[in-house]
């Protein structure tokens, strides 16, 4: 009878077992993603058609600007947490796993997914529209500019009239007005005025001379005597400048308001896209099927 004699060393094949199966399903994934993008989708056209219902022209009864917005981001979270969280209960329920650690990773990776596709197709739709726009424009305004440019020497040759003496007709409306302020006309001192105006709200020496040119034009042309004169001027820049500063007050107040507004928008976002999360990462975990 044979006898089978071991040296107590394993068979190479059962050294090396067989290859671990893949924990991560991207076909279950793209399910889930898919699944997820269209109940957002189905559901925002829902809530647009509800919005819509709330309008009457007619009647004028619309509802506040504030409420709405309210009602709109309370909507759009409750949207985001039913389909993302159907999109993770798909892809774990389709993977099958068995792991709650497996199934939360399928989740998470089903809202980074979706999150990120829709971010690209935002950031692309809107860019391929304006994009498109400015080359229109750009493209007319450089046809425009060159039509311009060819007709106008061929129109002044048919109208039999000089190049040179359109510019030098150019050349008499552009030329400053006369230096003594008596002399000028009333549209040559509004456009003296005009031109002096940036080197007086400037300031410093341009500012001082620019006043002082004002009050001669100013004196000159209401025929009153110089100190009336500088007193008008004067009161006219107090106004100029009291204007100026509540310009600039009303710009920062616009902007701080704006700011804070873009702030608490970002972290209503952030908290969106984290509850996001955590509705996708729920809906895989209870999709986890137990081992038999």
């Amino acid at each position: 009878m044979a006898t089978n004699v071991t040296n107590g060393v394993l068979p190479i094949d059962d050294l090396h077992p067989g290859k671990t199966p893949t924990r991560l399903s991207w076909g279950a994934i793209f399910a889930g993603v898919v699944i997820a993008v269209a109940v957002q989708l189905v559901l925002g056209i829902l809530g647009t058609g509800i919005g819509l219902t709330m309008v009457d022209p007619v009647e004028g009864t619309t509802p506040a600007a504030t409420g709405f917005g309210i009602g709109a981001g309370l909507y759009w979270l409750v949207t985001t947490v039913v389909a993302l969280g159907a999109g993770g209960y798909a892809a774990a329920r389709v993977a099958g796993v068995h792991e709650r650690f497996d199934a939360l990773v399928h989740g998470l990776v089903v809202w980074g997914v979706t999150l990120i596709l829709t971010l690209y197709l935002l950031t692309s739709a809107v860019g391929g529209i304006i994009g498109g726009a400015f080359r229109t424009v750009g493209a007319v305004a450089g046809a425009a500019g060159s039509s311009v440019g060819a007709a106008a020497p061929k129109v002044a040759s048919i109208a039999g009239i000089d190049q040179g003496d359109v510019r030098d007709e150019v050349a008499a409306y552009l030329s400053d007005a006369p230096v003594d302020p008596a002399q000028m006309t009333p549209e040559q001192a509004q456009k003296e005025i005009a031109r002096e105006l940036p080197a007086l709200a400037r300031g410093g020496t341009d500012g001082r001379e620019a006043e002082s040119r004002i009050a001669d034009i100013v004196a000159a042309q209401r025929k009153i005597s110089r100190p009336e004169a500088q007193a008008q001027v004067t009161r006219a820049k107090q106004q100029f400048v009291r204007g100026k500063n509540e310009a600039i007050a009303t710009a920062k107040s616009a902007t701080d308001n704006a700011a804070g507004a873009a702030a608490g928008t970002s972290f209503v976002i952030v908290l969106a896209l984290l509850v996001g999360a955590v509705a996708a990462g729920a809906g895989a975990t209870a999709a986890t099927r137990r081992r038999l």
